[in-house]
């Protein structure tokens, strides 16, 4: 007689599956084209007997919002991501909008950035809202377009257009913490509880203009070289934030001293560029950390070959630590320039408020359970989320996206380049982790 086929999981219990399929919606930003991937996740949840709504400036590229009814004892808590990607340049071993399975890893763009997280989220949030009993306060899933570039049409739209949407709302997960992080042999898991701020800027050089035949010496051009170097040699003030020594510290009982030694030397001030030139490659966690930084990503200048230009202008990604203003780190570029220099704001997004560590235990003892040897630590972003614009509401975001990542893997070298790829086991792993969270905050 033969046997009846064994009935294959809810896909909310099979994570690694969920994100192959959005890794297979090509939402690369721009243009985005974020509608086919929404309208998909929207699809599984109305399934499930999801209310849904969504909401766009453009109807091309749409937020989906999703609303778990809780038992009314705790507040609602936000999980939010974003679907659209960076685009997909370089040589890939495996095509980048398949979602294939190789070596034990899911490959494709987005995969760590974030569609992992979002495939995460979403699993878990199904599970809950399968389960027996509600959770604790109300849930909201809310999925993200245009994150990659500025926002503007995601989550800055969402809080400035339907921000009643969040009331009573204190506390969100997000991108980008929860990964594994091996020191000296040790692991450790950093949650995300406060970000760097986006401090876009153009910079102008001046001096005489004249005819290519005719050198000029100490002109635009030569004051852009001095600056160059002296960005390119030398770092912006250290600046040791709550947060970043909350971090070394939690981490420094862990390792053995001759590693614990230049760690805490990063903590005071006057030795802290000295022990990141003696941590050589492994400093780079924590350099920006310790530092507003200044990138110069864009220039423009001259017209003809036989023309000095008489002006040069630079675009510069510089990232503040909290509680810097625009004026402070154009002060600290004046003064490293050696040159005179005008700055110009071309964009500013402030974090508002100070980090809100009340919902750091639960989080942090929810990883200790499932990896009994990690160590849960705060962390300071280098790069921006979309809990920039929640923040405007008051609202706390944790980057919490627990992966288990292999040491070999190279995990931070591959957002935003070739080759992206999550372990499969850390699907599962993730989902599990938040799944808790939803039960218990």
């Amino acid at each position: 007689m033969a046997q009846p086929a064994l009935q294959q999981p809810a896909l909310q219990d099979r994570p690694a599956e969920l994100l192959q399929n959005l890794l297979r919606f090509d939402t690369t930003n721009p243009p985005g084209n974020e509608r086919e991937c929404i309208d998909w996740i929207r699809g599984l949840l109305e399934e499930l007997g999801c209310e849904v709504r969504i909401l766009a400036q453009d109807p091309a590229r749409p937020n989906l919002i999703a609303r778990l009814a809780g038992r009314g004892e705790s507040p609602p808590l936000l999980l939010q991501g974003h679907v659209d990607v960076v685009a997909a340049r370089g040589d890939w071993r495996h095509e980048p909008f398949a979602g294939e399975i190789h070596d034990g890893a899911i490959w494709g763009r987005g995969a760590l950035d974030m569609k992992g997280g979002v495939a995460m989220m979403l699993a878990a949030f199904m599970r809950v809202k399968a389960g027996a009993t509600p959770p604790p306060g109300d849930v909201i899933l809310c999925v993200l377009a245009d994150e990659e570039a500025g926002s503007d049409l995601g989550a800055n739209f969402l809080v400035s257009e339907h921000p009643e949407l969040f009331d009573g709302v204190g506390y969100s997960i997000g991108e980008f913490g929860g990964f594994t992080m091996q020191i000296a042999g040790k692991r450790f898991y950093p949650i995300m509880v406060a970000e760097k701020q986006v401090c876009w800027t153009r910079a102008t050089i001046r001096g005489p203009s004249g005819h290519g035949s005719m050198p000029i010496r100490g002109g635009a051009v030569g004051k852009l070289g001095r600056l160059l170097g002296r960005l390119d040699q030398r770092r912006l003030p250290v600046h040791v934030t709550p947060v970043v020594r909350s971090m070394i510290e939690a981490i420094v009982p862990e390792l053995p001293a001759p590693m614990a030694m230049p760690l805490r030397g990063l903590l005071v001030p006057a030795l802290t560029d000295r022990m990141l030139d003696i941590l050589g490659e492994r400093a780079r966690t924590f350099d920006p950390l310790l530092h507003n930084t200044a990138s110069v990503t864009v220039l423009s200048g001259g017209e003809k070959i036989n023309v000095i230009p008489g002006e040069i202008s630079l675009e510069i990604d510089c990232r503040l630590l909290p509680g810097f203003s625009p004026a402070d780190v154009f002060a600290e570029l004046r003064a490293l320039a050696g040159v005179e220099v005008d700055f110009e704001l071309v964009r500013h997004d402030p974090v508002q408020g100070e980090p809100d560590l009340a919902m750091f235990d639960l989080l942090a003892r929810t990883l200790r359970e499932l990896d009994p040897s990690g160590t849960p630590i705060p962390l300071l972003l280098p790069g921006v989320t979309d809990g920039r614009f929640f923040s405007r509401l008051g609202i706390q975001t944790y980057g919490y996206l627990p992966m288990q990542i292999p040491e070999e893997m190279a995990f931070m070298s591959l957002i935003h380049a070739e080759n992206e790829r999550l372990p499969v086991a850390a699907m599962e792993f993730g989902t599990e982790a938040i799944r808790r969270v939803l039960e218990r905050f």
